[in-house]
């Protein structure tokens, strides 16, 4: 079992953790780049997100040097740990993509910490004009937010090397592209299961529940409490119960990387009373999959477990 966590819940504690290691990560730095040299002509990217990180290098291609900060997909991705190395890393970097909306707030705190002229940063939030309250953070999961982001990184790109700006943009139209199945995949699931009930923990794959035509049942309340790491109150633990108790929904969708004993025992009913469940997760599960096949697979699983009650707990 994992500990609990959730897309906003660590980032206090993160951020007073910096606070305190900011003078020792500047000192630690000086003038340094990163310990790992770049290869000759290429750009030095971060994603803050293995997603976003492997949209940069499908648009950068081989002109690009791409890390992630956050990328293993068998832990909570908010227990996040400061390292001078990963300051290194954002230090150097010329592109640095971040999610926002407080997700990854200690990639800002990272940055100032490691001040960089030439660097610039594409904070997904601002990018797609949403406001500092919009309650779910999982922008990854939107449908309409990662051509966006692919665009906007083809664009910086160009700029740091006009030079490739036609390979670059033609690498974002292949991505947005591939995702074509992924929109079939969601408007097959609308057609065939319109406000089809399901009930979730927390709200990470939310936004493409509500693309596929999902009815979420769950309260938002609980979703946040969940997602934020506060105990649900008694209400809505009751409500989602009875979701599952009564069998009012076809699925229960849960994530993956982040389970306590409720959520356990939230699966456990759902099992008990032959709901399937879906685990999806927070950033790219490995091996073998591109963020466009992740989003498919997602969405597959959802269908089957509508479709055929077959339960998909891990991709």
């Amino acid at each position: 079992m994992r500990t609990a966590g959730g897309a906003r819940r660590a980032v206090p504690l993160l951020l007073a953790v910096f606070a305190a290691l900011v003078t020792t990560i500047t000192l630690a730095l000086g003038n340094r780049s990163s310990s790992a040299a770049p290869r000759p002509g290429v750009i030095v990217a971060i994603g803050a997100e293995s997603q976003y990180a492997n949209v940069i290098a499908q648009v950068g291609g081989k002109y690009v040097q791409v890390g992630a900060i956050m990328s293993n997909p068998s832990t909570d991705p908010h227990t996040f740990e400061a390292s001078i190395a990963i300051a290194r890393q954002i230090g150097a970097a010329r592109l640095v993509v971040q999610n926002g909306l407080g997700y990854d707030a200690f990639m800002t705190t990272i940055e100032n910490a490691t001040p960089n002229a030439g660097r610039t940063v594409i904070d997904v939030q601002r990018l797609l004009n949403l406001p500092d309250s919009t309650p779910n953070p999982h922008l990854w999961y939107d449908p309409a937010a990662m051509p966006r982001v692919a665009a906007a990184i083809a664009a910086e790109l160009a700029r740091l090397q006009p030079q490739h700006a036609r390979y670059f943009a033609r690498n974002a139209s292949v991505f947005a592209s591939q995702l074509a199945a992924w929109d079939r995949a969601l408007g097959g699931f609308r057609s065939a299961h319109a406000n089809v009930p399901v009930a979730s923990t927390e709200p990470v794959a939310d936004y493409l529940l509500q693309a596929a035509g999902a009815d979420n049942r769950s309260p938002w309340t609980f979703q946040a409490d969940i997602m934020n790491g506060v105990d649900p109150s008694p209400q809505d633990v009751a409500a989602e119960r009875a979701l599952l108790a009564d069998r009012k929904v076809a699925a229960l969708v849960y994530n993956e990387q982040v389970t306590d004993p409720l959520t356990e025992s939230l699966i456990t009913l759902a099992d008990q009373n032959h709901i399937p469940v879906v685990g999806v997760y927070e950033t790219m599960p490995e091996p073998g999959y591109d963020y466009q096949s992740w989003m498919l697979a997602e969405t597959s699983a959802l269908r089957q477990a509508v479709e055929h009650h077959t339960s998909a707990e891990h991709l």
